[in-house]
């Protein structure tokens, strides 16, 4: 994905400069970098939040939880079959394989020791885990799969509340559309207005073609229509379950 390789220059730059955030960041920011050599991931950015749009990009942490490698839960989402389905794999992993996150704080391993679903929960009263997030199914999902780790050594400092929202150690509060399977309602108004935005552009460059000079028209067309296709490709994909 560009977007995966944009943000991985990005957070590697910010990262050699001692940029890397560890407490609340902006939506679709970079935040981590994933390993999981068991599944085929690698190099694989987290972005921040887990709404359906954060997700078209990668993987996503949820605002409410801690930063992987801080003392408490870090919990991840991550689509199954959209997108890439970076975490299509995610049911094959088995206890002890290993998970190394990157982030502004340093490199941290993770040994999987625990899994759950929809029904059960993980729990673990380990001071450092890791919980990662996917749909059951990649056609239609009705629940969730859930693999739990273990930090291996020490957690590192959780930020302050004053660098962060009034969540646990700073972090913001969850939002409805941060929860598994959640669909970003908001889109279908914008996905109705470019659809419309869209008809009207094919429109236009029917009558164009017929009635002007059709080279010059497909030359001002095509990046028109190629622009609006995009706009409702995207919100289409927004009323898609977050982790589908």
């Amino acid at each position: 994905m560009h977007y995966q390789a944009e943000a991985y220059r990005t957070f590697q730059d910010r990262l050699a400069n001692q940029l890397g955030p560890t407490g609340a960041a902006t939506d679709g920011s970079p935040v981590a970098i994933i390993d999981i050599p068991r599944i085929g991931v690698h190099h694989e950015v987290v972005v921040e939040g887990t709404t359906g749009r954060d997700l078209m990009r990668g993987p996503g942490h949820r605002r409410d939880t801690a930063l992987p490698g801080q003392a408490g839960v870090a919990v991840i989402f991550g689509r199954g079959i959209a997108f890439g389905g970076p975490f299509g794999r995610l049911g094959e992993l088995r206890v002890g394989d290993k998970i190394q996150v990157t982030t502004g704080q340093g490199q941290f391993s993770f040994t999987v020791n625990v899994y759950g679903d929809s029904a059960h929960p993980v729990r673990d009263p380990a001071p450092s885990r890791l919980v990662l997030t996917t749909s059951n199914s990649g056609w239609i999902p009705n629940g969730t799969v859930l693999i739990g780790a273990r930090l291996d050594g020490d957690p590192q400092a959780n930020p302050s509340p004053a660098s962060g929202g009034g969540g646990p150690h700073g972090r913001p509060a969850q939002l409805p559309a941060d929860h598994a399977l959640a669909q970003d309602s908001g889109a279908l108004a914008a996905l109705q207005l470019w659809s419309v935005a869209l008809l009207g552009a094919v429109a236009l460059a029917t009558l164009a073609v017929r009635y002007w000079v059709r080279r010059a028209a497909y030359l001002t067309f095509a990046p028109v229509l190629a622009a609006l296709l995009w706009s409702v490709y995207e919100n289409a994909a927004a009323l898609l379950p977050n982790l589908y």
